[in-house]
């Protein structure tokens, strides 16, 4: 009795293999690369004061820094946003050189603000207002688009083509045909690198406009197509 069971169960395997194999397939990968100009900035604006208190030296940052605030609103006007990214007080040391207990020196206060704008023409005179204004940290400018949705379906799009092509140049080179897609997964989300900018405050002016060049941003998809041959 034992016997024959499992000569039926030996008799079953090739049969379930076989029906799990399924046609034979290629499977392909596909990337793409667009360029968008971009529509939308993010800027980083922060005023550092220092003095011999933690007192003085944050009531001389806030004074700063809303002398920086009504000139950067002026120039804004409806077309930006404005938004507090980091706040910090904070004393500064002074080490012995023979080691010991440091001693306090004095205070750093540090207040950022991140400014959100359209008007990128107006970038550059924007950034010489706020030095103007009493600023004197100017860093992680950053240039994206707005709504990424037609850049990213773009991208897709492209990375899809690609991947049709590659799996049919494979087939070719086997004497084959593409069939029907059995499979179309998108490699992961489709990445916006926006272009960023760096600003040293030393390197600002009031003397000449400050050139600003947004250049591209850098839209990436990736795909991966499995088709039946035949």
């Amino acid at each position: 009795m034992h016997r024959q069971i499992i000569a039926a169960l030996l008799a079953f395997v090739p049969f379930c293999v076989a029906a799990q194999s399924g046609p034979p397939s290629v499977r392909a990968n596909g990337e793409a690369v667009i360029q968008v100009k971009p529509d939308e900035a993010k800027l980083n604006i922060g005023v550092v004061t220092q003095a011999s208190t933690a007192q003085a030296a944050a009531a001389q940052n806030a004074t700063q820094l809303q002398s920086t605030l009504d000139k950067l609103r002026a120039a804004l006007g409806a077309s930006g946003e404005i938004q507090t990214s980091g706040y910090s007080l904070q004393p500064n040391y002074q080490y012995p050189r023979d080691g010991g207990q440091p001693t306090i020196t004095g205070y750093t206060a540090s207040n950022t603000i991140e400014v959100t704008t359209g008007d990128l023409a107006g970038l550059g005179k924007l950034i010489d207002v706020v030095v103007g204004g009493g600023a004197n940290r100017i860093q992680g400018l950053q240039f994206t688009v707005k709504n990424e949705a037609p850049a990213r379906a773009k991208a897709l799009a492209e990375a899809v083509r690609e991947a049709r092509g590659n799996a049919e140049a494979m087939a070719a080179a086997m004497g084959l045909q593409l069939g029907k897609v059995l499979s179309l997964e998108q490699g992961g989300p489709s990445v916006i690198r926006p272009a960023i900018r760096q600003f040293a405050a030393n390197a600002v002016t009031a003397a000449a406009p400050t050139p600003v060049e947004p250049g591209t941003v850098e839209v990436r998809a990736t795909v991966t197509l499995t088709v039946e041959l035949r």
